[in-house]
């Protein structure tokens, strides 16, 4: 009883792993193919402050090359994962074309652009944007984009564990830029 009890949980063990590799599918998979740069900060430096809770808290402008021809829309999550109880989420966009090289400078903090481009809740509470702002010592921030294989059918609004789940199986293609920053 005891064999079969430990062969019939390892089984599922191995089946519940499977299973959440499938449902996060390409994405887990899917090799940081996407050159993501900013002109304000290079990879590894400080985010200036003007992109900041300690400056004009806007949104750091961000280019990006590489994507797969077969992209059909792509997101972009910004997290620090120093923050102290958590991974803090500064900015969640999704449903980007994937005919646009980048997102300028101080993107407007709403839910829905003309162009489609939707934004999500972060963790101050807020659509759109939200600057570093760390309780102290040097964090960093990942800005990462994914490219999807389709246009995700989600409403304005939704939180990063909402937009993973719905990348789940249609990431085919990433990148990532990391920034740091520090209060004096």
């Amino acid at each position: 009883m005891t064999k079969t009890l430990l062969l019939l949980v390892g089984t599922l063990c191995i089946a519940g792993c499977a299973r959440d590799r499938d449902a996060a599918g390409k994405g887990e998979e899917s090799e940081m193919t996407i050159e993501i740069t900013s002109p304000a900060f290079e990879e590894g430096q400080s985010i200036p402050a003007r992109y900041t809770d300690d400056g004009v808290n806007i949104s750091p402008p961000l280019n990006w090359k590489g994507l797969p021809e077969e992209a059909k829309s792509l997101a972009i999550i910004a997290d620090d994962p120093d923050a102290p109880a958590k991974t803090w989420v500064h900015w969640v966009v999704y449903n980007i074309s994937p005919e646009s090289s980048g997102l300028d400078e101080g993107m407007a903090k709403d839910e829905k652009m003309p162009d489609g481009t939707m934004q999500g809740m972060t963790d101050f509470g807020s659509v759109g944007y939200g600057g570093p702002a760390p309780p102290s010592g040097t964090h960093r921030y990942f800005f990462k984009i994914y490219a999807l294989d389709k246009k995700l059918d989600m409403s304005p609004g939704a939180a990063k564990d909402e937009l993973l789940k719905a990348m789940g199986g249609h990431i085919i293609a990433q990148g990532q830029l990391m920034g740091t920053y520090s209060r004096e």
